[in-house]
């Protein structure tokens, strides 16, 4: 038997063993009360595990092949110049902000002590890179009808440190991209789209995450298509690939892919710095940086999930829809979600704000126990957390623009459902019939 004919044998039998184990799994009998029902997982069949396994008999392990078609492909799907594979989506966000840090955008560069503007009430990864390289976040409330950042204080926010908005798409619902872009347009600031909730979200017909100067993605197993662990940063800014480029692979001035010398055929020539003339230049840094690449393997089931992800989307919007109907006349006891307009979003998950005499402490619970897994808004107040509290107490580090009154009541009063692929009609209507029975269970 040839290497070739064996490798073919060991993937056919990749996929008697997805169909033997993972498929039945997957296809389960739904017992309502009895099966439970998770926000979000894993919807993958055997050409993901195909994929994987034969990444893994090339033994490349880092970057390589498939991780060059994953990019070429998610790129083409956002209608962007470049995409770059990353090991998660809280590695995206730090690459997408450290790249705005770079000396080469010389005084648009973001310096330590400028300000971003962003909101409290998401990941505490959007934030977490602002705080860590010494900028100052700023924070602006949030708006209760579509829970997206209140866009009308971005000017109550604005000062002569202002140098950028970062900003997540709550939930896979858009925020008024228009507004807050020509907010950007309007004072010269970069705009990070993070859109790690929102994959396939549509504003105005165009994809979230491509608005803005670097949009980033994450494919953590509860995201839109999955690959484990992995994420993405893109963009159409020549300079930005440049920079995005050098930070996720070490902070080189080289772009040789690994494995791969003198891609530029001059390798050993110009000067650099302070360094001899012809010094290596697989060895020179122009920035202080990362290695926040994703493996081959990764990307060998990313570029499987890649073409399930229109599916994907659809189910979520059918699913959202379902819920939405289902749920209805419960604007009396919720805060119903609704789309922003001119946006078509792609449903990460379905956001309920108890409204007065409905206390979330009380229907939480009662949803759990009946094998529901409810989330909260991420940080509800990231302000709040222990994380913060050195900050609190020396009142310095971070800046709120007006008050976090909405921000508080999302802490206080919202939690989401699950509305991702996995979840068949029947699912849909047993969640619809448990939040109703709470609610008249606690009123």
């Amino acid at each position: 038997m040839t290497p070739q004919e064996l490798k073919v044998e060991i993937l056919e039998k990749t996929k008697e063993y997805y169909k033997l184990v993972h498929e039945p799994a997957q296809h389960a009998k739904f017992e309502p009360s009895k099966s439970r029902i998770n926000y979000a997982g894993r919807v993958f069949d055997e050409h993901e595990m195909i994929n994987l396994v034969d990444s893994s008999l090339d033994f490349w392990l880092t970057y390589g092949t498939y991780s060059k078609k994953f990019e070429k492909e998610f790129a083409k799907m956002l209608g962007v110049r470049w995409a770059f594979l990353v090991n998660s989506g809280s590695s995206a966000n730090l690459l997408a902000f450290f790249a705005l840090t770079s000396p080469l955008l010389k005084e648009r560069r973001i310096k330590r002590g400028d300000e971003v503007i962003t909101v409290a009430a998401g990941f505490p990864t959007t934030v977490a890179p602002i705080v860590q390289y010494g900028a100052v976040p700023v924070f602006v409330d949030m708006e209760l009808e579509y829970f997206n950042i209140d866009h009308t204080k971005l000017e109550l926010a604005l000062s002569p440190k202002t140098k950028a908005v970062m900003v997540a798409h709550t939930l896979g619902n858009p925020f008024n991209i228009k507004a807050v872009k020509e907010f950007c347009d309007k004072h010269d600031l970069w705009l990070i789209e993070d859109n790690c909730d929102a994959l396939g979200s549509l504003y105005e017909g165009k994809p979230t995450g491509t608005w803005g100067d670097i949009g980033t993605s994450s494919f953590y197993p509860p995201h839109h298509m999955t690959m484990g662990e992995g994420g993405a940063v893109y963009t159409n800014n020549p300079k930005l690939h440049k920079i995005v480029r050098s930070f996720r692979d070490w902070g080189r001035d080289c772009v040789c892919p690994p494995g791969h010398d003198d891609f530029c055929g001059r390798r050993f020539e110009g000067r650099h710095g302070d360094l001899p003339y012809g010094y290596d230049h697989k060895y020179v840094y122009s920035h202080f940086g990362y290695n926040l690449q994703a493996t081959d393997m990764q990307a060998a089931v990313g570029v499987a999930q890649l073409k399930k992800l229109p599916s994907f989307v659809a189910r979520r919007r059918h699913n959202f829809a379902r819920l939405r109907a289902a749920l209805a006349d419960l604007g009396d006891a919720f805060v119903l979600p609704g789309a922003t307009a001119h946006a078509d979003p792609s449903w990460f998950g379905f956001l309920l704000t108890c409204r007065d005499g409905v206390d979330r402490a009380k229907i939480v619970p009662y949803i759990e126990g009946r094998g529901i897994q409810t989330r909260m808004l991420f940080a509800g107040n990231l302000t709040k957390h222990p994380c913060f509290d050195a900050m609190r107490a020396s009142g310095e580090g971070y800046r709120v623009a007006g008050t976090l009154a909405s921000t508080d009541r999302i802490m206080n009063d919202t939690f989401w459902l699950g509305v991702y692929p996995g979840l068949t009609d029947a699912k849909i209507d047993y969640m619809a019939q448990v939040v109703r029975d709470a609610v008249h269970a606690v009123r």
